[in-house]
Formats: C-alpha cells, sequence, structure tokens
C-alpha cells in the first residue's frame, strides 16, 4: 500500500488533546444553549424529556438543538485544534531539517 493510501493514525497525545477539548466544549455548549433556550422560551430547558409534563414539541425540539449545537461547536473547535496541533508539532520538525543542513 503506498504511503498516500495509507490513513495516519492519531498519535497519543492528540487524543488525549482531542478528549479533553471535546469535554470542554461540551460543557461550555450545553450551558450556553441551556441558557439561550431559557432566554429564547421563557421556560428552563426540558429536565426529562421523558416526562409526561414535558411536551412532545418541547422535547424533541430542545434535543434538535442541544445535538446540532453541541456536533456544530465540537467539530468547529477539534478542527481549530487540530490544525494548531499539527502546526505546533511541525515547529520542531523544521528546527531539526534547519539543524541537519
Amino acid at each position: 500500500m503506498a504511503k498516500s493510501d495509507e490513513v495516519e493514525k492519531p498519535d497519543m497525545a492528540w487524543r488525549l488533546i482531542g478528549a479533553v477539548v471535546a469535554l470542554g466544549v461540551g460543557y461550555a455548549t450545553r450551558k450556553a444553549i441551556e441558557i439561550g433556550w431559557q432566554k429564547t422560551t421563557g421556560k428552563k430547558p426540558p429536565a426529562d424529556p421523558n416526562s409526561l409534563e414535558t411536551s412532545l414539541a418541547e422535547a424533541v425540539g430542545f434535543a434538535v438543538v442541544l445535538g446540532v449545537g453541541m456536533e456544530v461547536a465540537r467539530i468547529v473547535v477539534t478542527r481549530s485544534a487540530h490544525k494548531r496541533y499539527r502546526a505546533w508539532k511541525a515547529i520542531p520538525e523544521k528546527a531539526e531539517r534547519v539543524v541537519r543542513s
């Protein structure tokens, strides 16, 4: 298999960074969406979507907003962090090439 066909496996440092970033972004995004929901609807977000006291429309609406918001935030922040990580990782490699030249 040619090098260009190989899938690059993430190294352990990136896995750890990605996990920490995902946890932080998930927490912050959920809180932001809950605050936005409360300001927009005037009600607290449904704590238990399965409760019969919560309307189906409200439960589904909150689930959609939360799911889309969380995934968009995760994608944007993870891609940004990955770009920065790759740039940071490339700096020592460039310095090493200069030293060997």
